[in-house]
């Protein structure tokens, strides 16, 4: 029989450390995205450098994908953060 006090603690500990990387990745993500806006904005084409910036990003996940043989969730949900990114990135630069 599972000792279930056992399992109990385990999911606490595991809600935890997802709570901390969940927090660790949002930090992350506003961080990355106020820096590449602020270069972007240095550009004379800013929507360009994010387009190449956010194209570099995308290609980079498809080699590591490839090359680790990563977990298709694991590259849909980079990909998908990589075009989150763009968006926010792009919504404050001119056109």
């Amino acid at each position: 029989m599972t000792d279930v006090s056992h399992l109990t603690a385990e999911i606490a500990d595991l809600k935890r450390q997802n709570g901390e990387l969940a927090g660790l990745a949002l930090a992350t993500g506003v961080i990355l995205t106020q820096l590449l806006q602020a270069n972007c904005k240095r550009e004379l084409n800013p929507q360009g450098a994010a387009t190449r910036i956010m194209e570099n990003a995308r290609e980079a996940i498809g080699g590591y994908s490839k090359a680790t043989n990563a977990d298709p969730v694991l590259t849909k949900r980079a990909l998908e953060a990589v075009q989150q990114y763009e968006d926010q990135i792009k919504s404050v630069l001119a056109v």
